[in-house]
């Protein structure tokens, strides 16, 4: 396993819509080891495969001890209960913001076995699936918070 690079904003891969996985390989095997390796140095709770540069329908969600693999995910079904918490982004270093989300969801997808997964996920679980989700589709947490903190991003962008 290897560290992966975290692709930051503005990297055109970050906006691209992801393209499905056909076959679980070898290769998507080893990404999503790289990927779970990744995003634990970071401390993060989930990880996008366009977050390390590959533009494929894949993320990984901190599980405890390990992670968890979402290919190919859709979510089916979104509660219409509401809430709003503080996210940030490992690709948006710096930038965190008030993101209003569904409570819960209903979502399939394949596992790293290719088996596919028919759930419901709802608090921090719901949030950083439809956080991961939204990367799958080109959408930042710059596109889902306030003005004002997309101001402050800039303004902390422009310092560096």
């Amino acid at each position: 396993m290897s560290k992966l690079e975290i692709i930051k904003e503005p990297n055109p891969i970050l906006r691209q819509k992801s393209v499905k996985i056909k076959a679980i390989t070898p290769e998507v095997e080893r990404l999503i080891l790289d990927m779970a390796k990744t995003m634990k140095a970071n401390n993060g709770v989930g990880l996008a495969a366009p977050q390390v540069g590959h533009s494929l329908r894949l993320f990984v969600i901190n599980n405890g001890d390990s992670a968890m693999a979402l290919i190919n995910p859709k979510i089916l079904w979104r509660s219409f209960g509401k809430e709003t918490e503080e996210e940030g982004c490992l690709s948006c270093p710096g930038v965190w913001g008030e993101v209003k989300r569904s409570k819960s969801v209903w979502v399939l997808t394949r596992n790293k076995n290719g088996k596919y997964n028919f759930f419901k996920a709802s608090g921090l679980f719901a949030r950083v699936i439809q956080h991961e989700y939204d990367h799958l589709n080109g959408v930042l947490i710059i596109d889902k918070i306030s003005t004002s903190v997309k101001a402050m991003a800039d303004f902390e962008k422009e310092k560096r």
